[in-house]
């Protein structure tokens, strides 16, 4: 099981603008979000239902922050994590992976 660190609410707008372009970016990994072009389709349409919810004050900042968290358990593998949160790479990936994380450390938030 992949370890997430929690998003802080003061960093909220910056993962919900760096994941939005992630998830648009069509190099990235997350275009395919590991289940195809349904499941891809699926995530963008429930990040931006949380950042419109966010931006239109129908939902705290804490709020957001905690359902973002699970967005990202639900949808990013942890290598995915571990390169949008800046922190070290902790897990084994491929070179093909590696590659396409190469591609996403241009949308990391820490």
């Amino acid at each position: 099981m992949a370890v997430y660190g929690g998003i802080q609410a003061h960093e909220l707008e910056r993962w919900l603008y760096a994941l939005t372009n992630a998830a648009y970016d069509r190099r990235c990994p997350l275009s395919k979000v590991h289940g195809g072009d349904a499941r891809a389709r699926t995530a963008r349409q429930d990040l931006l239902h949380l950042a419109n919810a966010f931006r239109s004050g129908e939902q705290s900042r804490d709020d957001t922050a905690l359902a973002l968290g699970r967005w990202c358990e639900s949808y990013l593998t942890e290598a995915e994590w571990y390169v949008l949160a800046g922190a070290r790479q902790k897990a084994d990936v491929s070179d093909n992976e590696a590659e396409s994380l190469a591609v996403l450390k241009q949308h990391q938030v820490g």
